[in-house]
Protein backbone atom coordinates (compact mmCIF):
# COMPACT_ATOMS: atom_id res chain seq x y z
CA UNK A 1 0.00 0.00 0.00
CA UNK A 2 2.67 2.44 1.08
CA UNK A 3 4.63 1.72 -3.09
CA UNK A 4 0.66 2.31 -4.46
CA UNK A 5 0.16 5.64 -2.52
CA UNK A 6 3.30 7.53 -4.12
CA UNK A 7 0.71 8.32 -6.81
CA UNK A 8 -1.51 11.52 -7.22
CA UNK A 9 -4.50 8.90 -7.35
CA UNK A 10 -3.87 7.91 -3.75
CA UNK A 11 -6.29 8.66 -0.57
CA UNK A 12 -6.12 11.94 0.85
CA UNK A 13 -4.98 12.27 3.94
CA UNK A 14 -6.17 13.77 7.27
CA UNK A 15 -3.97 16.97 6.65
CA UNK A 16 -5.30 17.21 2.90
CA UNK A 17 -9.50 16.97 4.14
CA UNK A 18 -9.64 20.49 4.18
CA UNK A 19 -12.43 21.61 2.24
CA UNK A 20 -15.36 23.20 4.50
CA UNK A 21 -19.24 23.40 3.39
CA UNK A 22 -18.24 26.63 1.97
CA UNK A 23 -15.49 25.27 0.02
CA UNK A 24 -18.15 22.90 -1.51
CA UNK A 25 -20.80 25.21 -1.92
CA UNK A 26 -18.53 27.32 -3.76
CA UNK A 27 -17.35 24.75 -5.90
CA UNK A 28 -20.96 24.31 -7.19
CA UNK A 29 -21.42 28.25 -7.38
CA UNK A 30 -18.63 28.36 -9.91
CA UNK A 31 -19.81 25.29 -11.95
CA UNK A 32 -23.16 26.25 -12.07
CA UNK A 33 -22.94 30.04 -12.84
CA UNK A 34 -22.14 29.97 -17.01
CA UNK A 35 -23.36 31.09 -19.86
CA UNK A 36 -24.93 27.29 -20.62
CA UNK A 37 -27.10 27.65 -17.56
CA UNK A 38 -28.04 31.51 -18.21
CA UNK A 39 -29.69 29.70 -21.75
CA UNK A 40 -30.77 26.28 -20.43
CA UNK A 41 -34.56 27.98 -19.67
CA UNK A 42 -34.25 30.66 -21.94
CA UNK A 43 -34.16 27.93 -24.59
CA UNK A 44 -37.17 26.10 -23.50
CA UNK A 45 -38.90 29.50 -23.13
CA UNK A 46 -38.00 29.93 -26.78
CA UNK A 47 -39.71 26.29 -27.49
CA UNK A 48 -42.95 27.31 -25.59
CA UNK A 49 -42.76 26.71 -22.17
CA UNK A 50 -44.21 29.32 -19.67
CA UNK A 51 -41.12 30.89 -17.65
CA UNK A 52 -42.38 28.88 -14.46
CA UNK A 53 -42.61 25.86 -16.22
CA UNK A 54 -38.96 26.14 -17.12
CA UNK A 55 -37.93 27.26 -13.80
CA UNK A 56 -39.61 24.13 -12.25
CA UNK A 57 -38.20 21.79 -14.69
CA UNK A 58 -34.37 23.01 -14.17
CA UNK A 59 -35.50 22.58 -10.32
CA UNK A 60 -36.70 19.27 -11.29
CA UNK A 61 -33.97 18.42 -13.10
CA UNK A 62 -31.23 19.47 -10.79
CA UNK A 63 -33.04 17.82 -7.03
CA UNK A 64 -32.90 14.73 -9.26
CA UNK A 65 -29.50 14.69 -10.24
CA UNK A 66 -28.41 16.07 -6.92
CA UNK A 67 -29.15 12.27 -5.25
CA UNK A 68 -26.27 10.66 -7.11
CA UNK A 69 -24.33 13.28 -6.73
CA UNK A 70 -24.23 12.94 -2.25
CA UNK A 71 -24.30 9.40 -3.09
CA UNK A 72 -21.64 8.82 -4.82
CA UNK A 73 -19.80 11.73 -2.86
CA UNK A 74 -20.28 9.91 -0.39
CA UNK A 75 -17.29 7.32 -1.14
CA UNK A 76 -15.01 9.86 -2.15
CA UNK A 77 -15.51 11.43 1.79
CA UNK A 78 -14.99 8.26 3.67
CA UNK A 79 -12.19 6.66 1.88
CA UNK A 80 -10.19 9.54 -0.19
CA UNK A 81 -10.33 7.98 -3.18
CA UNK A 82 -11.42 9.54 -6.90
CA UNK A 83 -13.37 8.11 -9.34
CA UNK A 84 -11.59 5.77 -11.47
CA UNK A 85 -10.15 4.17 -8.45
CA UNK A 86 -14.05 3.98 -6.49
CA UNK A 87 -14.98 2.47 -10.03
CA UNK A 88 -12.24 -0.40 -9.79
CA UNK A 89 -14.52 -2.25 -7.56
CA UNK A 90 -17.30 -2.38 -9.91
CA UNK A 91 -15.41 -2.76 -13.03
CA UNK A 92 -11.95 -4.36 -11.77
CA UNK A 93 -8.49 -2.94 -11.56
CA UNK A 94 -8.06 -2.92 -15.56
CA UNK A 95 -12.08 -2.56 -16.00
CA UNK A 96 -12.09 1.09 -14.40
CA UNK A 97 -10.59 2.53 -17.47
CA UNK A 98 -13.81 1.56 -19.11
CA UNK A 99 -16.08 4.13 -17.16
CA UNK A 100 -12.79 6.42 -16.09
CA UNK A 101 -11.90 7.08 -20.32
CA UNK A 102 -16.12 7.16 -21.43
CA UNK A 103 -15.77 10.21 -18.36
CA UNK A 104 -12.69 11.52 -19.78
CA UNK A 105 -13.55 11.64 -23.23
CA UNK A 106 -17.08 13.87 -22.24
CA UNK A 107 -14.51 16.29 -20.31
CA UNK A 108 -12.49 16.77 -22.95
CA UNK A 109 -15.94 17.76 -25.25
CA UNK A 110 -17.01 20.06 -22.38
CA UNK A 111 -13.46 21.49 -22.46
CA UNK A 112 -13.56 22.69 -25.59
CA UNK A 113 -16.88 23.68 -25.58
CA UNK A 114 -16.50 26.45 -22.75
CA UNK A 115 -12.92 27.36 -23.97
CA UNK A 116 -14.61 28.32 -26.89
CA UNK A 117 -17.83 29.91 -24.90
CA UNK A 118 -15.32 31.87 -23.36
CA UNK A 119 -12.96 32.98 -26.28
CA UNK A 120 -16.03 33.33 -27.97
CA UNK A 121 -17.25 35.93 -25.12
CA UNK A 122 -14.21 38.09 -25.25
CA UNK A 123 -13.80 38.16 -29.04
CA UNK A 124 -17.73 39.14 -29.14
CA UNK A 125 -17.27 42.26 -26.41
CA UNK A 126 -13.58 43.45 -27.54
CA UNK A 127 -15.30 44.00 -30.85
CA UNK A 128 -18.54 45.82 -29.35
CA UNK A 129 -15.98 48.05 -27.71
CA UNK A 130 -14.41 48.83 -31.37
CA UNK A 131 -10.93 47.51 -30.13
CA UNK A 132 -11.12 45.22 -32.95
CA UNK A 133 -12.60 44.86 -36.47
CA UNK A 134 -14.93 41.66 -36.17
CA UNK A 135 -16.19 43.00 -39.67
CA UNK A 136 -12.73 42.61 -41.11
CA UNK A 137 -11.96 39.79 -38.88
CA UNK A 138 -15.00 37.73 -40.00
CA UNK A 139 -13.57 38.42 -44.36
CA UNK A 140 -10.60 36.89 -43.61
CA UNK A 141 -12.67 33.09 -42.74
CA UNK A 142 -10.33 29.87 -42.28
CA UNK A 143 -12.92 27.94 -44.31
CA UNK A 144 -10.81 24.50 -42.85
CA UNK A 145 -11.39 25.25 -39.18
CA UNK A 146 -14.19 27.38 -39.14
CA UNK A 147 -13.15 29.75 -37.25
CA UNK A 148 -11.52 33.88 -38.18
CA UNK A 149 -7.51 34.66 -37.21
CA UNK A 150 -9.11 36.52 -34.30
CA UNK A 151 -11.60 34.10 -32.98
CA UNK A 152 -8.78 31.66 -32.84
CA UNK A 153 -6.67 34.30 -30.82
CA UNK A 154 -9.01 34.75 -28.12
CA UNK A 155 -9.86 31.12 -28.04
CA UNK A 156 -5.87 30.75 -27.39
CA UNK A 157 -5.54 33.47 -24.90
CA UNK A 158 -8.71 31.53 -22.91
CA UNK A 159 -7.50 28.50 -23.00
CA UNK A 160 -3.90 29.42 -21.88
CA UNK A 161 -5.94 30.80 -18.72
CA UNK A 162 -6.97 27.90 -18.17
CA UNK A 163 -4.42 26.15 -18.58
CA UNK A 164 -2.63 28.57 -15.70
CA UNK A 165 -5.31 26.51 -13.16
CA UNK A 166 -4.17 23.07 -14.26
CA UNK A 167 -0.81 23.50 -14.22
CA UNK A 168 -1.27 24.52 -10.31
CA UNK A 169 -3.45 21.80 -9.61
CA UNK A 170 -5.96 21.32 -6.65
CA UNK A 171 -4.80 24.36 -4.35
CA UNK A 172 -5.26 26.73 -7.23
CA UNK A 173 -8.28 25.27 -8.23
CA UNK A 174 -9.65 25.56 -4.78
CA UNK A 175 -8.69 29.19 -4.24
CA UNK A 176 -10.34 29.76 -7.47
CA UNK A 177 -13.79 28.58 -6.68
CA UNK A 178 -13.87 30.36 -3.51
CA UNK A 179 -12.48 33.68 -3.93
CA UNK A 180 -14.85 34.35 -7.26
CA UNK A 181 -17.83 32.95 -5.74
CA UNK A 182 -19.21 35.97 -3.92
CA UNK A 183 -18.39 37.90 -7.37
CA UNK A 184 -20.06 35.46 -9.54
CA UNK A 185 -23.88 35.47 -7.32
CA UNK A 186 -23.15 39.71 -7.56
CA UNK A 187 -22.73 39.72 -11.11
CA UNK A 188 -25.78 37.91 -11.80
CA UNK A 189 -27.86 39.85 -9.04
CA UNK A 190 -26.52 42.98 -10.96
CA UNK A 191 -27.71 41.65 -13.98
CA UNK A 192 -31.21 40.60 -12.62
CA UNK A 193 -31.52 44.57 -11.10
CA UNK A 194 -30.50 46.39 -14.54
CA UNK A 195 -33.17 43.98 -16.20
CA UNK A 196 -36.25 44.95 -13.71
CA UNK A 197 -34.75 48.67 -13.13
CA UNK A 198 -34.88 49.13 -17.30
CA UNK A 199 -38.65 48.05 -18.16
CA UNK A 200 -41.41 49.66 -17.75
CA UNK A 201 -43.70 47.28 -16.45
CA UNK A 202 -42.15 44.29 -13.94
CA UNK A 203 -45.12 41.95 -14.40
CA UNK A 204 -45.50 42.37 -18.03
CA UNK A 205 -41.77 40.41 -17.80
CA UNK A 206 -43.79 37.36 -16.17
CA UNK A 207 -47.04 37.93 -18.49
CA UNK A 208 -46.02 35.16 -21.49
CA UNK A 209 -47.78 31.92 -20.73
CA UNK A 210 -47.32 28.70 -22.29
CA UNK A 211 -47.59 28.52 -25.84
CA UNK A 212 -48.21 24.87 -25.87
CA UNK A 213 -52.16 23.69 -27.30
CA UNK A 214 -54.04 21.79 -24.37
CA UNK A 215 -52.73 18.04 -24.71
CA UNK A 216 -49.58 16.56 -24.52
CA UNK A 217 -47.93 19.21 -26.44
CA UNK A 218 -45.75 19.82 -23.16
CA UNK A 219 -44.99 16.80 -22.46
CA UNK A 220 -43.05 16.09 -25.53
CA UNK A 221 -40.96 18.74 -24.93
CA UNK A 222 -40.63 18.30 -20.67
CA UNK A 223 -39.01 15.08 -20.93
CA UNK A 224 -36.47 15.25 -23.12
CA UNK A 225 -35.74 18.77 -21.51
CA UNK A 226 -35.84 17.14 -18.22
CA UNK A 227 -33.70 14.36 -19.67
CA UNK A 228 -30.86 17.25 -20.68
CA UNK A 229 -30.85 18.82 -17.66
CA UNK A 230 -30.04 15.67 -15.81
CA UNK A 231 -26.96 15.39 -18.35
CA UNK A 232 -26.09 18.46 -17.93
CA UNK A 233 -24.43 17.24 -14.70
CA UNK A 234 -24.34 13.62 -15.43
CA UNK A 235 -20.72 14.09 -15.56
CA UNK A 236 -19.96 15.15 -11.82
CA UNK A 237 -22.81 12.64 -10.90
CA UNK A 238 -19.83 10.50 -11.56
CA UNK A 239 -16.93 12.03 -10.87
CA UNK A 240 -18.22 14.09 -7.35
CA UNK A 241 -15.94 11.92 -5.68
CA UNK A 242 -12.95 13.73 -7.07
CA UNK A 243 -13.59 16.52 -5.17
CA UNK A 244 -15.54 15.15 -2.18
CA UNK A 245 -12.00 13.08 -1.34
CA UNK A 246 -11.23 16.69 0.45
CA UNK A 247 -13.99 17.06 2.68
CA UNK A 248 -13.72 16.92 6.28
CA UNK A 249 -16.70 14.93 6.69
CA UNK A 250 -19.68 13.51 4.85
CA UNK A 251 -22.32 16.04 6.67
CA UNK A 252 -19.51 18.70 4.72
CA UNK A 253 -20.16 16.89 1.41
CA UNK A 254 -23.97 16.63 1.22
CA UNK A 255 -24.62 20.06 2.90
CA UNK A 256 -21.97 21.73 0.50
CA UNK A 257 -23.45 20.53 -2.33
CA UNK A 258 -27.27 20.32 -1.76
CA UNK A 259 -26.65 24.77 -0.84
CA UNK A 260 -24.82 25.09 -3.74
CA UNK A 261 -26.15 22.86 -7.08
CA UNK A 262 -29.76 23.09 -7.36
CA UNK A 263 -30.19 26.86 -6.04
CA UNK A 264 -27.48 28.46 -7.97
CA UNK A 265 -28.52 26.43 -10.72
CA UNK A 266 -32.18 27.47 -10.31
CA UNK A 267 -31.54 31.15 -9.16
CA UNK A 268 -29.81 31.52 -12.79
CA UNK A 269 -31.65 30.41 -14.86
CA UNK A 270 -34.40 32.08 -13.48
CA UNK A 271 -32.23 35.26 -14.06
CA UNK A 272 -31.67 34.28 -17.50
CA UNK A 273 -35.60 34.42 -17.95
CA UNK A 274 -35.98 37.34 -16.78
CA UNK A 275 -33.62 38.97 -18.22
CA UNK A 276 -33.93 38.02 -21.57
CA UNK A 277 -37.82 38.67 -21.01
CA UNK A 278 -36.54 42.16 -20.87
CA UNK A 279 -34.80 42.31 -23.33
CA UNK A 280 -37.57 41.66 -25.44
CA UNK A 281 -39.37 44.89 -24.04
CA UNK A 282 -35.91 47.14 -24.17
CA UNK A 283 -34.67 46.10 -27.51
CA UNK A 284 -37.61 44.63 -29.39
CA UNK A 285 -36.06 41.13 -29.60
CA UNK A 286 -35.00 38.17 -27.44
CA UNK A 287 -31.41 38.21 -26.46
CA UNK A 288 -30.64 35.46 -24.59
CA UNK A 289 -26.68 35.09 -25.66
CA UNK A 290 -25.58 37.03 -22.63
CA UNK A 291 -22.69 37.90 -24.71
CA UNK A 292 -24.50 39.45 -26.95
CA UNK A 293 -26.71 41.29 -24.56
CA UNK A 294 -23.21 42.94 -22.33
CA UNK A 295 -22.45 44.37 -26.13
CA UNK A 296 -25.64 46.16 -26.33
CA UNK A 297 -24.94 47.69 -22.91
CA UNK A 298 -23.02 50.39 -24.15
CA UNK A 299 -21.23 52.07 -21.27
CA UNK A 300 -17.66 51.01 -21.95
CA UNK A 301 -16.87 50.03 -17.82
CA UNK A 302 -20.25 47.96 -17.87
CA UNK A 303 -18.90 45.98 -20.47
CA UNK A 304 -15.59 45.44 -19.03
CA UNK A 305 -16.71 44.78 -15.64
CA UNK A 306 -19.14 42.01 -17.75
CA UNK A 307 -16.47 40.55 -19.70
CA UNK A 308 -14.64 40.36 -16.99
CA UNK A 309 -17.65 38.53 -15.15
CA UNK A 310 -18.59 36.37 -18.36
CA UNK A 311 -14.94 34.97 -18.63
CA UNK A 312 -14.41 34.58 -14.70
CA UNK A 313 -17.77 32.40 -14.77
CA UNK A 314 -16.81 30.60 -17.87
CA UNK A 315 -13.45 29.99 -16.24
CA UNK A 316 -14.43 28.15 -12.93
CA UNK A 317 -16.87 25.96 -14.50
CA UNK A 318 -14.19 24.85 -16.87
CA UNK A 319 -11.40 23.94 -14.82
CA UNK A 320 -13.95 22.89 -11.89
CA UNK A 321 -16.05 20.55 -13.91
CA UNK A 322 -13.80 19.58 -17.02
CA UNK A 323 -10.28 19.15 -15.91
CA UNK A 324 -9.95 17.90 -12.08
CA UNK A 325 -11.74 14.50 -13.58
CA UNK A 326 -10.19 13.80 -16.75
CA UNK A 327 -7.00 14.48 -15.41
CA UNK A 328 -7.59 11.59 -12.91
CA UNK A 329 -8.95 9.37 -15.32
CA UNK A 330 -6.14 9.66 -17.71
CA UNK A 331 -3.33 9.13 -14.95
CA UNK A 332 -5.85 6.15 -13.61
CA UNK A 333 -4.32 4.34 -17.25
CA UNK A 334 -0.86 4.20 -15.86
CA UNK A 335 -0.29 5.85 -12.37
CA UNK A 336 3.13 5.89 -11.69
CA UNK A 337 4.03 7.59 -15.06
CA UNK A 338 0.94 9.97 -15.69
CA UNK A 339 0.67 12.67 -13.52
CA UNK A 340 -2.95 14.08 -12.61
CA UNK A 341 -1.32 17.75 -14.15
CA UNK A 342 -0.34 15.40 -17.21
CA UNK A 343 -3.71 14.16 -17.26
CA UNK A 344 -4.76 17.67 -17.42
CA UNK A 345 -2.78 19.39 -20.27
CA UNK A 346 -3.92 16.01 -22.15
CA UNK A 347 -7.39 16.99 -21.17
CA UNK A 348 -6.89 20.68 -22.67
CA UNK A 349 -5.07 19.52 -26.08
CA UNK A 350 -7.99 17.26 -26.63
CA UNK A 351 -10.33 19.82 -25.81
CA UNK A 352 -8.91 22.00 -29.20
CA UNK A 353 -8.72 18.97 -31.13
CA UNK A 354 -12.27 18.55 -30.97
CA UNK A 355 -13.34 21.54 -32.27
CA UNK A 356 -16.13 22.61 -30.11
CA UNK A 357 -16.89 25.31 -32.07
CA UNK A 358 -19.04 23.26 -34.39
CA UNK A 359 -21.04 21.59 -31.38
CA UNK A 360 -21.97 24.38 -29.68
CA UNK A 361 -23.51 26.69 -32.40
CA UNK A 362 -25.59 23.38 -33.97
CA UNK A 363 -28.27 23.91 -30.99
CA UNK A 364 -29.52 20.67 -32.33
CA UNK A 365 -26.29 19.06 -32.00
CA UNK A 366 -25.54 20.48 -28.66
CA UNK A 367 -29.09 19.38 -26.93
CA UNK A 368 -30.19 16.25 -28.16
CA UNK A 369 -27.09 14.54 -29.75
CA UNK A 370 -24.52 15.89 -27.10
CA UNK A 371 -26.15 16.51 -23.56
CA UNK A 372 -28.61 13.89 -24.54
CA UNK A 373 -26.09 11.66 -26.04
CA UNK A 374 -24.08 11.22 -23.28
CA UNK A 375 -26.53 11.08 -20.63
CA UNK A 376 -27.55 7.67 -22.46
CA UNK A 377 -23.69 6.80 -21.76
CA UNK A 378 -23.11 8.12 -18.36
CA UNK A 379 -26.93 6.97 -16.46
CA UNK A 380 -25.49 3.59 -16.57
CA UNK A 381 -22.60 4.02 -15.32
CA UNK A 382 -23.58 5.87 -12.26
CA UNK A 383 -26.42 2.68 -12.10
CA UNK A 384 -23.84 0.44 -12.01
CA UNK A 385 -21.94 2.59 -9.13
CA UNK A 386 -25.22 3.09 -7.01
CA UNK A 387 -25.97 -0.84 -7.27
CA UNK A 388 -22.21 -1.73 -6.45
CA UNK A 389 -21.88 0.73 -3.51
CA UNK A 390 -24.86 1.01 -1.83
CA UNK A 391 -26.60 -2.86 -2.46
CA UNK A 392 -23.90 -4.91 -2.84
CA UNK A 393 -21.29 -3.69 -0.50
CA UNK A 394 -22.91 -1.81 1.85
CA UNK A 395 -20.20 1.55 1.91
CA UNK A 396 -17.38 -1.48 2.69
CA UNK A 397 -14.45 -1.02 0.60
CA UNK A 398 -11.07 -2.37 1.28
CA UNK A 399 -8.40 0.07 0.36
CA UNK A 400 -5.61 -2.54 -0.46
CA UNK A 401 -7.78 -4.32 -2.56
CA UNK A 402 -8.28 -0.96 -4.74
CA UNK A 403 -4.68 -0.05 -4.95
CA UNK A 404 -2.51 -3.32 -5.19
CA UNK A 405 -2.98 -5.01 -8.31
CA UNK A 406 -1.55 -8.51 -6.54
CA UNK A 407 -4.57 -8.22 -4.18
CA UNK A 408 -7.43 -10.22 -6.65
CA UNK A 409 -10.61 -8.99 -4.49
CA UNK A 410 -11.61 -6.66 -6.93
CA UNK A 411 -10.37 -8.66 -10.22
CA UNK A 412 -6.61 -7.48 -11.42
CA UNK A 413 -8.29 -7.11 -15.46
CA UNK A 414 -11.91 -6.90 -16.18
CA UNK A 415 -15.24 -7.61 -14.51
CA UNK A 416 -17.14 -8.63 -17.13
CA UNK A 417 -20.84 -8.34 -14.85
CA UNK A 418 -20.18 -4.20 -15.44
CA UNK A 419 -19.32 -4.42 -18.92
CA UNK A 420 -22.83 -6.49 -19.47
CA UNK A 421 -24.84 -4.19 -17.83
CA UNK A 422 -23.17 -1.10 -19.00
CA UNK A 423 -23.56 -2.62 -23.19
CA UNK A 424 -26.94 -3.62 -22.09
CA UNK A 425 -27.97 -0.58 -20.63
CA UNK A 426 -26.76 1.60 -23.42
CA UNK A 427 -28.20 -0.57 -26.20
CA UNK A 428 -32.01 0.65 -25.85
CA UNK A 429 -30.79 4.44 -26.56
CA UNK A 430 -28.48 3.87 -29.42
CA UNK A 431 -31.06 4.72 -32.36
CA UNK A 432 -32.18 7.42 -31.20
CA UNK A 433 -28.95 8.36 -30.86
CA UNK A 434 -28.74 7.58 -34.36
CA UNK A 435 -31.74 9.31 -35.07
CA UNK A 436 -30.48 12.47 -33.25
CA UNK A 437 -27.63 12.44 -35.25
CA UNK A 438 -29.18 12.41 -38.44
CA UNK A 439 -31.69 15.01 -37.50
CA UNK A 440 -28.43 17.27 -36.63
CA UNK A 441 -27.50 17.08 -40.21
CA UNK A 442 -31.05 17.39 -41.82
CA UNK A 443 -31.12 13.40 -43.13
CA UNK A 444 -34.35 11.26 -42.91
CA UNK A 445 -34.24 9.25 -39.40
CA UNK A 446 -32.68 5.59 -40.35
CA UNK A 447 -34.80 4.18 -37.16
CA UNK A 448 -38.91 4.46 -36.49
CA UNK A 449 -39.62 7.31 -33.96
CA UNK A 450 -40.31 4.73 -31.13
CA UNK A 451 -36.65 4.90 -30.61
CA UNK A 452 -36.67 8.88 -30.27
CA UNK A 453 -39.19 8.69 -27.37
CA UNK A 454 -37.04 6.14 -25.63
CA UNK A 455 -34.01 8.73 -26.33
CA UNK A 456 -35.64 10.98 -24.53
CA UNK A 457 -35.41 9.44 -21.15
CA UNK A 458 -32.09 8.27 -21.89
CA UNK A 459 -30.42 9.05 -18.40
CA UNK A 460 -33.17 7.43 -16.40
CA UNK A 461 -33.24 4.23 -18.38
CA UNK A 462 -29.73 3.74 -18.66
CA UNK A 463 -29.31 4.02 -14.62
CA UNK A 464 -32.29 1.45 -13.91
CA UNK A 465 -30.95 -1.26 -16.51
CA UNK A 466 -27.09 -0.30 -15.22
CA UNK A 467 -28.12 -0.81 -11.82
CA UNK A 468 -30.83 -4.17 -11.97
CA UNK A 469 -28.63 -6.21 -15.19
CA UNK A 470 -25.04 -5.39 -12.95
CA UNK A 471 -27.41 -6.55 -9.63
CA UNK A 472 -28.61 -9.96 -11.21
CA UNK A 473 -25.17 -10.98 -12.52
CA UNK A 474 -23.50 -9.86 -9.02
CA UNK A 475 -25.39 -10.87 -6.72
CA UNK A 476 -24.47 -14.03 -5.60
CA UNK A 477 -20.46 -13.02 -5.67
CA UNK A 478 -18.22 -14.24 -2.52
CA UNK A 479 -16.21 -10.88 -2.34
CA UNK A 480 -18.92 -8.64 -1.50
CA UNK A 481 -18.55 -8.96 2.22
CA UNK A 482 -15.31 -6.80 2.43
CA UNK A 483 -14.11 -4.77 5.89
CA UNK A 484 -13.31 -1.54 5.66
CA UNK A 485 -9.56 -0.80 5.05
Amino acid sequence: MAEIARHDLAPTTPSQRTWTTWNIAALWIGMAVCIPTYTLAAGMVEQGMAWWQAVLTVALGNAIVLIPMILNGHAGAKYGIPFPVLMRASFGVAGANIPAMARALVACGWFGIQTWIGGDAIYQILGALGWIDTVADKAAHISALGLTPLQAACFLAFWLANVYFIWNGMNAIKWLESWTAPFLILAGLALLAWALWRVDSVSALFSKGSSFKPGAGFWTLFWPQLTAMVGFWATLSLNIPDFTRYARDQKTQAWGQALGLPTTMTLFCFIGIVVTSATTLIFGQAIWDPVTLVAKLGSVPVIVVAMVALSVATLTTNIAANVVSPANDIANIAPRRISTRTGGMITAFAGILMMPWYLYNNLAAYIFTWLIGYSALLGPIAGIMLCDYYVLRKTRLSLQALYDPADSAYGRGVNPAAVIALVVAVAPNVPGFVNALAAARNAPPPFPGVFDSIYGYAWFIGLGLGAGVYFLLMFRRPDLALEDA
